[in-house]
């Protein structure tokens, strides 16, 4: 599997009935999505994501690092066409998202909130066969051979013990690994998440991780999104670091030992250095 961002730029904007100004586009260097026919407006011009470019292939995890508002999460949610980039394209192994069904985007992209919540109190085995909505018709119900493959995944998370819980009544990383098991339910080899470790305490956000890291070894590809670089440094093949909309760089963790590169995206001295334990940690200067 390979996921390929090529040139994406974006601006809430355009989805809220505005086009930014030719003026505009020329200055950032893109060019419109002709699609939409609105008005310029100068307010509006202010770009969210700024000509985005990268790819990640099976067995890559990146962590997203960036301040708020440098556009990570908008990034992730263009990729499974929840949003509709200003320009640009999303390629799943050399084919365009906007050629694919939202059945076939399903089976290739699943993302996982930060938070999700639900009125109905769904147990865990229920939660995680929704997974399998693309597969199945509307009215039909999951398969004997589904049950069989939830509680697989269940186990290979080490929560097959909550199958039978309802989702309300569970921890917020437990709660979390039932997201991804749902998500590994639909058969997609790219999962794409937004800022897991949100509201978790330092113990669930290491098993999150933990669990995500061991399905790249696995075939998948993980994107994620993170406000803690330490967690980005012990948990990713590659760091990927936004800044006002572009990509300040891309590296592996074991390359920014010894660098201050950080410094520039948090805008305050940082140096990441490896502790006696082999491990990378920012630390503020």
């Amino acid at each position: 599997m390979k996921l390929e961002v090529q040139n994406v730029s974006y601006t809430y904007a355009h989805t809220r009935g505005y086009k930014p100004s030719a003026q505009a586009n020329t200055k950032a260097g893109i060019k419109a999505n002709t699609k939409t026919d609105i008005k310029a407006n100068t307010k509006a011009d202010a770009l969210v994501l700024n000509d985005v470019s990268f790819s990640i292939s099976s067995g890559e995890m990146i962590a997203f690092l960036g301040k708020n508002g440098a556009g990570k999460t908008t990034l992730l949610r263009i990729i499974p066409s929840f949003l509709t980039p200003l320009s640009g394209d999303i390629l799943v192994d050399e084919v365009s998202v906007r050629s694919m069904s939202l059945h076939d985007k399903a089976k290739a992209i699943a993302y996982i909130p930060q938070f999700s919540q639900t009125a109905f109190a769904y147990t865990v085995k229920e939660s995680v066969l929704m997974g399998r909505s693309p597969y199945i018709s509307m009215f039909s119900r999951p398969s004997k051979q589904d049950e069989k493959r939830a509680f697989e995944i269940l186990d290979e998370l080490g929560i097959l013990d909550l199958a039978g819980r309802p989702t309300n009544e569970i921890s917020g990383g437990e709660r979390q690994l039932v997201l991804i098991a749902r998500a590994l339910m639909q058969d997609a080899k790219l999962l794409i998440l937004d800022e897991p470790t949100s509201f978790l305490d330092y113990s669930n956000q290491l098993l999150v991780l933990e669990k995500t890291m061991e399905l790249t070894r696995k075939g998948y590809a993980c994107l994620y999104s993170t406000h803690n670089p330490d967690l980005a440094l012990a948990y990713s093949t590659r760091v990927l670091a936004m800044d006002k909309g572009r990509i300040a760089f891309s590296v592996k963790p074991a390359e920014l030992e010894g660098s201050d590169a950080l410094s520039s995206i948090y805008k305050r001295p940082l140096m990441v250095e490896r502790t006696h334990t082999g491990r990378l940690i920012c630390v503020p200067q």
